[in-house]
Formats: C-alpha cells, structure tokens, sequence
C-alpha cells in the first residue's frame, strides 16, 4: 500500500487524497457500536480514558483519545489502508529516528456535528508551523503531520463535509477572506470561501492530507449525525497536542508496532532508593 506515482504527484499538487473504502462496512459498524456506548458525552466529561472536548467553535463534540475505546479504535492506529502512505509523506523509516520508528499520533478523536454546525477556516502553508508543514527535500517527503480523517456515515450535499483549498498547503499568502470564516470568526464555516472544494466520502472512506492545507467544513443542514474520526501522524519526536497520555491498559492490549506509534520512547524507570547523591551538585 506504498503511494503510487500518481497519488504522491497528486498529493504534492493538492495536499490531499482520497482514499475509497479505507476501512470495511464491519470495521464501520464496530466503530459507531463502540462510539453508541460512550454516549452521551458530554464536554470535559470522562468515559473511561476518552474525553469529551470541544474547540468551542459551535463544531460538535469531539472523543479524544478514541483509540481508547476498544479494539476497533486500536485497529485503526497502523490501518493498512494508509500507514505506508502516512510513513511514506511523514517521511519514512529511518530518516529522522531510526531508533524508534518514523511515526507518532499526537491526537486522535472522534467528532459528532449536528444540524448547524460546523468548524471555520484554518491552516494554510503561508502560516509556516514546524509541527503541520508541508516539505519535499532531497527526494523525501518531509511533512510535519498528515491527517487520515475517516467518514463513519456517509457525508454528502448538506451534511457538513469537510472543505479543503487544494494547493494552499504551498500558499504564499493568507486568503483574502480567512478572518471572516476562520475558526470562532464572524461565519464560522468554510461554505462561502472562494476555492474551497467539499469532499464528499461514503462510510469507510478516507481523506489523507497535510495538516497546513487550509482547511474546515461545510455547515450540517440536514437532519441526523455527521461521525467522523481523525488520526493524526507526525514524525516520533513530536509531543502530545494536549496533555494526554495513553493509559497503560491500551499499551498492554497492542501490538508492537502500534505501541512504538502511540508511545515512540519507552520511559527510563528510576528507583529513587538507589540513587546517589552527587556530590559535585
């Protein structure tokens, strides 16, 4: 499942791609079973080690930490159908950490948007974050963090699809409109903004891109439940987008490859009883 030369040219031009049937109508079903059973949620509201949490931007509720909720979230931490695009465009086994692997989910959630809502304009490559950039150098890609955003319902015409503006991961310079429709801006929302493009995905389907294309999402209109879930890669050495940390019952539960995902560096354990003081301090 390496990318082909068409998606990585088509990934370079658009900073996304699309990904079909990503996960299977049962890997679905086991997802929004297990997201059925933490609900309801309420924000700061704790359902075992996952977090209600909102960005206060009229854009649902958000699970964080959702790769806690069972094994159908923990199949999703090196999915096949995109860990070898993801260590490809984050940029590959051993050219960053050889020791511990290239990769590192520093957020993971999923998102329940209703009727009128949505989340506002944000990201753009003119912005310039270490952490979300875009970069090919020396025949590698060098990204900072690549976003699999996975559909748990279908999203078409009205049901607050995700929005991107292809080729802004690139982008000079800030979009003449993006105070208005950015993040708890006066339209909080990406429909009327010059360029955008909606993404409309069936159930299983997936988007993958680069965290500094400008992105955000159509207002829901009709009836019913947008799901969604994101997993976001970036290279070991990163650190925890908030201050989660992965309960130890999940790091016993995976696998080693998934363990070195969700925590690259094993902690140094100390025992304070055998330590010296040191008399040159």
């Amino acid at each position: 499942m390496q990318p082909t030369a068409r998606e990585k040219y088509l990934f370079d031009l658009n900073g996304y791609l699309v990904l079909r049937n990503a996960l299977t109508p049962e890997q679905v079903a086991a997802c929004n079973a297990g997201i059925d059973a933490m609900l309801p949620i309420k924000e700061e509201e704790w359902v075992g080690y996952v977090h209600g949490h909102s960005f206060k931007d009229n854009d649902g509720v958000n699970l964080q930490q959702i790769y806690e909720g069972g094994p159908a979230f923990e199949v999703i931490i090196d999915h096949p159908s995109w860990i070898e695009k993801v260590k490809c465009f984050v940029g590959g086994e051993g050219t960053f950490d050889w020791n511990h692997g290239p990769l590192f989910i520093d957020e993971n959630f999923a998102n329940l948007r209703g009727p009128g809502q949505a989340i506002g304009l944000h990201s753009g490559g003119e912005i310039g974050l270490k952490r979300t950039q875009y970069r090919y150098h020396n025949g590698r890609f060098q990204c900072g963090q690549i976003n699999i955003l996975m559909a748990l319902t279908d999203v078409g015409p009205g049901d607050g699809a995700t929005m991107v503006i292809p080729g802004s991961h690139k982008a000079n310079f800030p979009h003449p409109d993006f105070e208005k429709y950015q993040m708890r801006g006066e339209d909080a929302a990406v429909d009327n903004v010059e360029g955008a493009v909606e993404v409309h995905l069936n159930a299983g389907d997936a988007i993958l891109f680069v965290d500094c294309i400008s992105h955000g999402s159509a207002r829901r209109v009709n009836e019913g439940q947008r799901r969604i879930m994101v997993y976001r890669y970036g290279p070991s050495w990163g650190n925890f987008r908030h201050g989660y940390q992965p309960s130890e019952e999940l790091l016993a539960r995976l696998t080693p490859e998934q363990r070195q995902i969700v925590q690259p560096q094993n902690r140094i354990p100390r025992e304070p009883s055998k330590i010296r003081a040191n008399p040159n301090i």
